[in-house]
């Protein structure tokens, strides 16, 4: 736990074609972190869609941002276009190096494996991409969330939320973590047991597999490319 009287600097990726929920299910939490300060950080300064077309605004360009004391990495389709650009690995990069914690959700660990922080890490990410974290150097670890020293992992979408619950526990206290969660009304009761593939039916598997097969073979064709600049085995 970080002191309290501690204050944190706490600051989120912002990038078109981000899934937003990756995104606001963390702001829920980590905004309200005690004695903290949170903004989120784009490219440049101006509006993005998410992918499913929602206006989102950052605060300010990534040069703007001071030294994070948390970097939140966050997903969706719109990761792979910053896969192999150098401004937004740089950034991410630079800010882990001086950053207590870093919190992954969905294929935002993809991004942090792409700037190189991933090599001997456990992680996860979402379902469709998991297979890819060796590509980095990771070893996957099916989990809602895994915590590897000051790296927070969350899994697909909506784990963001639990990822960041753990953090806030991190860094202020279990009971700090439970205030936030009871604010929020945190208590979820899905109507199907389908969050995940192995619990889903096989047909509502293979069709949503199908739906992602194009977007997780780009994935991975970047990951294998990544993999040999990264000096990581590529995996058979």
């Amino acid at each position: 736990m970080i002191p309290h009287d501690v204050h944190l600097q706490i600051g989120s990726l912002l990038f078109d074609g981000v899934d937003q929920i990756d995104l606001t299910g963390p702001f829920e939490v980590l905004s309200r972190i005690p004695n903290s300060t949170y903004r989120i950080y784009g490219k440049t300064s101006g509006a993005v869609r998410d992918v499913r077309g929602l206006r989102l605004m950052p605060d300010g360009a990534l040069a703007d941002a001071p030294p994070l004391d948390v970097l939140h990495v966050p997903g969706g389709f719109g990761q792979e276009a910053l896969m192999e650009d150098t401004e937004v690995l740089g950034w991410i990069r630079q800010q882990a190096a001086g950053a207590c914690r870093i919190f992954s959700v969905c294929t935002g660990a993809l991004l942090c494996g792409a700037a190189g922080l991933l090599k001997g890490r456990r992680a996860t990410t979402h379902w469709a991409s998991f297979h890819l974290l060796p590509f980095f150097g990771a070893t996957p670890v099916n989990e809602r969330v895994v915590v590897d020293g000051s790296y927070v992992f969350a899994a697909g979408v909506t784990a963001g939320i639990d990822g960041a619950l753990r953090l806030a526990a991190e860094l202020r206290g279990d009971d700090a973590a439970r205030s936030i969660q009871l604010y929020m009304a945190y208590a979820p009761e899905p109507p199907f047991d389908s969050g995940t593939p192995e619990t889903a039916p096989p047909a509502v598997v293979a069709q949503a597999r199908q739906a992602m097969s194009a977007m997780t073979a780009r994935r991975e064709d970047t990951a294998r490319r990544l993999a040999a600049r990264l000096g990581v085995a590529v995996p058979g």
